[in-house]
């Protein structure tokens, strides 16, 4: 549904993005992580259509961004980080407005409205005026207003920024709800848990470069250089991280407050046997795992910082 080739944009000396590769397929939910200024943004506008790449090739549904452009805006849905609303309108004649503007007419209109409304749970505040609404609110219509046309796929950018816990929450249970749908959705975040925990595929951006596409268990893979194992003993640990020390997996030993942290040497396979070496020299184990890996320690790992 997106495709992209060498991708790139630039101002000047400075690359915004640059030579960016990517497919994602039908029913894909693509997390685009990556600190300010690394490039999503100027990615999401170049497929939206909104900005002409300086060179590359992409494009959204089989339609070019250079000959296609309004083919490829019926069937996207493009919600940027800040948008604008009518503050003198109530919720419905906001909707109804931009319905109008999609050429939906007539009762479909009306019909159309309300089904957007219900599904991001904004039926209730139909006849409210958009200036009541709280930020979360305001999100969720954003996201009402994209999904007029049934657009096949979404780009959403930051769609959680600012947003209290409880309407984060609200949003990821959406994005979910319209991933099952089959939609393709674009979504990038600072949020980075909480992308881990909705998308079947990851994009790392720094620099405009594109330094990681893949599932989330790969990248995950790829930022794990060695095995961290998280050890309590009841009793002396310092004398069970000396023991450990000299069984073969391990590279090195650390003790915290009671809290033994083993890294294993690379390519470490079976562990088990350090928790029997522990056991035979009579420690009580407390406490014997692998230490997960989150999307935000594998971002940590594979980026610099560094922005464009």
């Amino acid at each position: 549904m997106i495709k992209t080739q060498e991708l790139t944009k630039t101002y000047g000396r400075l690359h915004a993005v640059h030579h960016l590769t990517l497919e994602l397929n039908e029913g894909d939910l693509f997390g685009f992580i990556g600190p300010n200024g690394s490039g999503k943004t100027t990615t999401m506008k170049i497929l939206a259509t909104l900005l002409r790449p300086t060179w590359g090739e992409a494009s959204v549904g089989g339609y070019s961004i250079y000959t296609h452009p309004k083919e490829i805006r019926r069937i996207i849905g493009y919600m940027p980080d800040a948008f604008g609303v009518y503050d003198d309108m109530k919720v419905i004649e906001y909707l109804e407005f931009f319905a109008a503007a999609y050429r939906i007419r007539g009762a479909k209109r009306r019909q159309v409205c309300q089904a957007m409304l219900e599904l991001v749970g904004l039926d209730y505040k139909r006849d409210a005026l958009v200036t009541s609404l709280s930020r979360g609110m305001t999100q969720r219509l954003g996201l009402a207003r994209v999904l007029l046309h049934e657009p096949q796929v979404l780009l959403l950018d930051e769609p959680a920024s600012g947003l209290d816990p409880r309407a984060r929450i609200e949003i990821r249970g959406l994005l979910k709800q319209l991933s099952r749908m089959g939609k393709t959705i674009m979504v990038s975040s600072h949020i980075l848990p909480e992308l881990a925990d909705i998308c079947n595929k990851v994009g790392i951006i720094e620099r405009g470069v594109l330094l990681v596409n893949a599932e989330v268990a790969e990248v995950m893979k790829r930022a794990r250089q060695r095995t961290l194992l998280h050890v309590r003993v009841a009793g002396d640990a310092n004398a069970a991280a000396r023991l450990l020390e000299g069984c073969p997996p391990v590279a090195a030993v650390d003790v915290r407050d009671g809290l033994i942290e083993v890294a294993l040497s690379e390519q470490a396979g079976d562990y088990s046997e350090l928790a029997t070496c522990l056991v035979s020299n009579g420690h009580r184990l407390t406490l014997f795992r692998e230490e997960e890996l989150n999307l935000e320690t594998a971002f940590m790992a594979l980026t610099k910082g560094i922005t464009a």
